[in-house]
C-alpha cells in the first residue's frame, strides 16, 4: 500500500462514527481504499465512478457557513474533488483558500458516502466532513463563478430539503462533539 493511502486509509479508520450509516460507511470506504482502486477522479464528472470528496464547513457556537451552489443548485458546505495524488486535506487547504480566501487544517469530522446524479454522469461521492471554528466576523472572498451566494445560517435553520443529505447528520454529530 503506498504511503499516501495509507495516511487516507488512517484518516477514514481514525473517525468515530456517529451512528450505524457512519459506521456503514466507514467499512465500505476502508474496504474500497484496501481494494486498491482508484480513489481520485480523473476526468470530470464522473470518472472513476466512485472518488474521493472533501466538504469543509466552517462552523460558530450557532452555526454554519453554507453556499448557494450553481452547479449543484444546492446550499452546500463549501468542499470540492480530491486532485490525483491529493490527500483529503491538502484538498481542503487548497479548496478552503480556493473558495473562501482563508487557511486552515482541520482534522475530520465525519464520513458519508453519496449517490450524485448530475449532468447524465451517476457517481459515489466518498467525502470527509471537516468542520472549521471560525468567527463570523471573518472576511470571506468567496468564489462568484461556484457559488450564487454565501451565507451562515443557525443550527436551527439550516436547509435540510434543498442541500446534502447527510448535512443533518453532520449538525447531529457536530452538537454530540460540542456537548
Amino acid at each position: 500500500m503506498s504511503e499516501l493511502r495509507a495516511a487516507i486509509r488512517a484518516e477514514v479508520a481514525a473517525l468515530a462514527p456517529l451512528d450505524a450509516l457512519e459506521e456503514e460507511h466507514q467499512q465500505a470506504t476502508l474496504a474500497w481504499i484496501d481494494s486498491g482502486a482508484e480513489l481520485w477522479r480523473r476526468i470530470k464528472p464522473a470518472t472513476p465512478a466512485v472518488h474521493l470528496a472533501t466538504y469543509f464547513a466552517l462552523i460558530d457556537a450557532e452555526g454554519i457557513l453554507l453556499v448557494d451552489h450553481k452547479n449543484a443548485g444546492l446550499w452546500l458546505p463549501t468542499g470540492g474533488h480530491v486532485d490525483p495524488g491529493e490527500h483529503p486535506r491538502e484538498a481542503v487547504a487548497r479548496e478552503l483558500f480556493e473558495e473562501l480566501g482563508v487557511r486552515h487544517l482541520p482534522a475530520p469530522t465525519l464520513l458519508t458516502r453519496t449517490q450524485v446524479d448530475a449532468h447524465a454522469a451517476s457517481h459515489l461521492d466518498v467525502t470527509l466532513w471537516y468542520a472549521l471554528p471560525v468567527a463570523r466576523s471573518l472576511p470571506l472572498h468567496y468564489d462568484q463563478a461556484e457559488f450564487h451566494e454565501a451565507r451562515w445560517f443557525d443550527f436551527d435553520q439550516l436547509p435540510f430539503a434543498d442541500s446534502d443529505p447527510h448535512l443533518g447528520r453532520f449538525a447531529a454529530k457536530l452538537d454530540k462533539i460540542r456537548a
